[in-house]
């Protein structure tokens, strides 16, 4: 069993930065693609990033130029760098994981992935 393990979420002012991570702790997963979603309680939920085991990335237009996601392989964590934050990036932020194989990057739908982090809550202070 594949458990992602996410870390550095908390409360900033807007304007701020802030890294989210998420560790693969425990299961055979080594070179799936890894993602980072989010989600606001009501909404459904909304791709950020994801990021292949050689470094293809695909994010969403909406967070291009002020989020960047990136992964340690020998680490086998994942990190969602996020800049001038803004009280609309407040959200539950989660880390996923694709064991089916892939090519590329451009997976952005929740059903693409196989394993969820428990998320890691963002609240940005206007």
């Amino acid at each position: 069993q594949v458990v992602l393990v996410e870390s550095g979420g908390g409360t900033v002012q807007a304007g701020s930065s802030l890294t989210v991570s998420c560790r693969v702790s425990s299961g055979a997963f080594n070179r799936g693609l890894m993602a980072w979603f989010r989600q606001v309680i009501g909404l459904e939920m909304e791709f950020v990033a994801a990021i292949s085991w050689a470094g293809s990335i695909t994010a969403a237009d909406s967070m291009k130029g002020r989020f960047t996601i990136s992964r340690d392989n020998a680490k086998r964590t994942e990190y969602l760098q996020m800049n001038n934050l803004a009280p609309e990036d407040t959200a539950i932020y989660f880390c996923a994981a694709r064991a089916r194989s892939s090519t590329g990057s451009e997976y952005t739908q929740p059903s693409d992935y196989d394993y969820w982090g428990q998320g890691t809550q963002v609240t940005v202070s206007s």
